[in-house]
């Protein structure tokens, strides 16, 4: 079990990363989160809703995600609610503190989960969440000791150096544990170091004595591992904003609650991609992208107070081009319509109307994987006609709109034939549902290009980017260097009894 002495340590990309090297030695081994708090979501080929950061560890383990990786997601909403999801559907919506009062029913559900993949893998990697010593939380906690207690197993605890105080912080945390917790970690882990590894051998001595504890290593700060998808929008606050070398500029809105802006990691290979949350970041951009939401209304009316919404149709209006994913494309269209208050304390909303398009939304939530072709044929989609995309939706609004930019060819329920996502008449506006678009890397290399001729820029061939499996395999290769793996392998052998 990987740990941390807080949020955004680093501990999902080290659970991938291990689960990579398992594989590589010839293991079968599966990643597992009990709970996960994040607004990046996935949906597997069943239809069910889990965390990107287990997706991703389970691409690098060479299988296929299952729920059973992350049986409970927590997806923040507005007014201080999370939305529930237990074995990939949604189950409530409740206030933190009614949450806790209902973790003592998800303990046999996560307890199930983890003994099907015990059953059927080699290695389990299991990823803690936060802080293991939140003392105010540790008596309903179901996701960091009172896991590897379940599962029996040995904890490696992570500090990010980058943040500064990482050794404070890893004394800190064991300090804060009971001593029988203390005694399921059997190594540390220093995350995100950069400089010279001699200034730093006293420290480790040091820590190794106080600790009472082996460092296994320190592991550099990563900067070119770009198509692994992050876990929360901590990491939006930490990424580099550099890229200057890229003459097309994209600004995606960073909602107060932006989600699966993962959707835009494919993009930061070949354009500059940079999150704007005030208006004065905003510039003129060549493209203005508004992402997913898990509070559509409340992200819109958020829009309208900055002052963003007016800059935006300003730049619309001159020409700019504007792209709506999920929540932004229902920002996009004319009226948003919640009867039921499904999502907000409001009934209606009118949307920024660059788009004729209405959406209602409605209790039920569409959860799939879809297959479809491009059917738009003008402005960014000029010469996409009919190429075939993949991606998958996530959303509680239905759409009414008229000519469609994707004709669905199939999900994995065996429907098919119907369309997706609006475009205005210039070709330059555009909304869609669907997730993981710029994945697509025929699509996306045309639509950069389109981008590209809109702007009367030269066209550029871009180099191809390293592959997901090519970034997998380099993120191994610089952890195993940096870890000794000889221990990690004692300790697996071994377990909580050394």
């Amino acid at each position: 079990m990987v740990q941390g002495t807080a949020s955004s340590v680093g501990k999902s990309i080290l659970v991938a990363a291990l689960c990579r090297i398992f594989r590589q030695d010839g293991l079968r081994v599966a990643p597992f989160k009990s709970q996960n708090m994040a607004l990046n979501s996935f949906i597997t080929a069943g239809g069910g809703e889990m965390g990107r950061a287990q997706v991703v560890q389970a691409e690098a383990a060479g299988i296929l995600p299952t729920i059973d990786m992350n049986p409970v997601l927590l997806k923040p909403e507005a007014d201080s609610r999370c939305q529930v999801i237990v074995r990939g559907k949604v189950a409530k919506t409740l206030s933190a503190g009614d949450y806790y009062l209902y973790t003592p029913e998800l303990l046999k559900i996560v307890e199930d989960s983890l003994q099907r993949l015990r059953s059927d893998y080699d290695i389990v990697v299991i990823e803690g969440a936060g802080s293991p010593a939140e003392i105010n939380l540790k008596e309903r906690e179901i996701v960091n000791m009172r896991i590897a207690r379940m599962a029996e197993s040995p904890v490696l605890l992570v500090g990010d150096i980058d943040r500064g105080g990482v050794f404070a912080s890893l004394i800190g945390t064991l300090a804060l544990l009971e001593e029988d917790e203390r005694n399921f970690v059997k190594g540390l882990i220093i995350n995100k170091f950069r400089g010279d590894i001699k200034l730093l051998q006293p420290g480790l001595a040091m820590l190794a004595q106080r600790a009472q504890k082996p460092v296994l290593g320190v592991v550099p700060y990563l900067r070119e591992i770009q198509q692994i998808a992050q876990e929360d929008s901590v990491y939006l606050d930490e990424r580099q904003t550099g890229q200057e070398g890229h003459d097309l500029d994209i600004a995606v809105i960073r909602l107060p609650h932006i989600s699966n802006y993962d959707d835009f990691d494919p993009l930061e290979s070949e354009c500059r991609v940079r999150y704007v949350s005030r208006p004065g970041e905003l510039g003129k951009p060549r493209l203005i992208i508004l992402p997913g939401t898990k509070s559509t209304i409340n992200d819109l009316n958020w829009l309208r107070e900055s002052g963003l919404a007016d800059l935006i149709l300003h730049q619309a209006k001159t020409g700019t081009p504007v792209a709506g994913i999920c929540g932004g494309y229902q920002m996009l269209g004319k009226t948003i319509r919640d009867p039921d208050r499904t999502e907000s304390t409001e009934g209606e909303a009118a949307g920024l109307g660059l788009l004729d398009v209405t959406t209602s939304f409605a209790a039920d939530k569409a959860t799939r994987q879809v297959t479809a072709q491009v059917a738009a044929s003008r402005g960014l989609f000029d010469g996409c006609s009919a190429q075939e995309v993949a991606g998958y939706e996530i959303h509680m609004g239905q759409t009414e709109s008229g000519e469609k930019v994707f004709h669905v060819t199939a999900t994995p329920e065996g429907q098919a034939d119907f369309g997706d996502g609006a475009i205005d008449a210039a070709g330059t506006v555009f909304g869609t549902y669907l997730h993981g678009l710029f994945a697509n890397d025929r699509f996306r290399q045309s639509f950069l290009a389109n981008l590209r001729r809109h702007w009367d820029l030269p066209e550029k061939t871009a180099a191809a980017p390293l592959s997901k499996e090519q970034q997998y395999d380099k993120l191994a290769e610089v952890v195993r260097g940096s870890l000794d793996m000889a221990a990690v392998y004692r300790i697996l052998a071994s377990g909580i009894g050394i």
